[in-house]
């Protein structure tokens, strides 16, 4: 199975009035070989340029390109062994499932019977044998995307890359998709960069998760760390349903005043010692301090937050409930069938709270700032 390593990568383009816009700027990662990496950010982060300079569909304007450790930055798109699933699915209405998925095949005079096994092997694990003599007129969305999964698989390629592939797909069947995706990736032992905006995609098939931003890289991580440790405030506030709370505090000695409040008298202090113990000398003055909606308690803790209770949300087997902290909400998690907090205070252990530098939105902890960017 082939690596893949971008080097540096660079890509501008042509804007208009001859105005020339950044698209990406030195991006480096390495998908290991059999790993299944996914790249996530908003639209217009880069994400579908990056694939698609892999894929050789756009040429970068620099760094280098290497897969298999051969050097592709020059190479065309029909030499560098891949296959790609799109998320129009490209399929051609005219022709059957079978008939599509060997497209293909038939171009590049692949042997009859070599095709026909292939077709047969590749029918069986998408489950597409009852459908190969329909048209893609005669399918829902699933098979006409397992049909494009088909194509990608006859091809024999061991990279396959990915391009938001579910996303023209309802919500029930968008999860039955990840979990037939992931089982095919780690069966087949592909090598997968995928391309979404949907974090769920993301943390639920990915080993790792590149998340992107305005052509540039934030954080790499496997799911478990980018929840646990996001690098940035980005990441933080793009990491999780509901996101993270974030506060903006102000450092006073061993103290944390919540800004954003009218008048002195209004001001939120909140006591901090034991959360600053340990950080750097040159820790800043203009912090961000995130907890997760699900890490508040209600009642005091190890750092307590005065707080009042203002609405909730039944949202099934959790309900979300949110507080008001000074002029700020914050939103806590917990199990529908729970008591609904109330009281004058949440509370959170030290562990579950993350400081982030205001200013560069990096990342603070005992050793070293993590990810700062600007």
């Amino acid at each position: 199975m082939p690596e893949v390593v971008l080097e540096q990568i660079s890509k501008t383009y042509q804007g208009a009035r001859g105005v020339r816009h950044q698209a990406l700027t030195g991006i480096d990662f390495t998908v290991p070989s059999g790993e299944f990496a996914a790249l996530l950010g908003p639209s217009g982060c880069g994400k579908s340029t990056t694939l698609r300079i892999v894929a050789g569909l756009e040429r970068a304007d620099g760094g280098d390109l290497r897969i298999g450790g051969r050097s592709v930055t020059r190479v065309p798109a029909a030499e560098r062994g891949l296959a790609m699933v799109f998320q129009n699915y490209a399929l051609f209405p005219h022709l059957s499932v079978a008939e599509n998925i060997l497209f293909g095949l038939r171009s590049r005079r692949v042997p009859r019977a070599e095709r026909n096994a292939r077709l047969a092997e590749a029918a069986r694990q998408l489950r597409l044998t009852e459908q190969l003599d329909r048209r893609p007129a005669q399918l829902s969305g699933g098979q006409r995307q397992r049909v494009a999964l088909g194509r990608a698989l006859v091809s024999g390629a061991e990279l396959v890359l990915m391009d938001e592939p579910l996303s023209n797909l309802d919500a029930r069947l968008r999860a039955d998709m990840r979990t037939e995706l992931r089982e095919l990736q780690q069966r087949l032992g592909l090598t997968v960069l995928y391309v979404t905006h949907d974090q769920v995609e993301a943390m639920t098939m990915a080993d790792r998760v590149i998340v992107m931003r305005e052509g540039g890289i934030d954080q790499i991580a496997a799911p478990e760390e980018l929840y646990a440790r996001p690098a940035s405030v980005r990441v933080a506030s793009f990491i999780g349903s509901p996101p993270m709370n974030l506060l903006d505090v102000r450092r006073d000695g061993t103290w944390l005043v919540l800004d954003g409040a009218e008048g002195d008298g209004d001001r939120v202090r909140i006591e901090a010692a034991g959360l600053l113990k340990g950080l750097p000398d040159e820790l800043p003055e203009e912090l961000v301090l995130g907890v997760r909606p699900e890490d508040l308690v209600p009642g005091p803790g190890e750092l307590t937050l005065p707080a009042v209770r203002i609405r909730d949300e039944l949202l099934g087997a959790d309900r979300l409930i949110a507080f008001r902290v000074g002029t700020r909400t914050v939103q806590v998690r917990v199990r529908a069938d729970e008591h609904r907090p109330g009281g004058d205070r949440l509370g959170a252990r030290h562990t579950a709270c993350h400081l982030f530098d205001r200013r560069t939105g990096a990342r603070l902890d005992a050793r070293r700032l993590v990810g700062a960017t600007g």
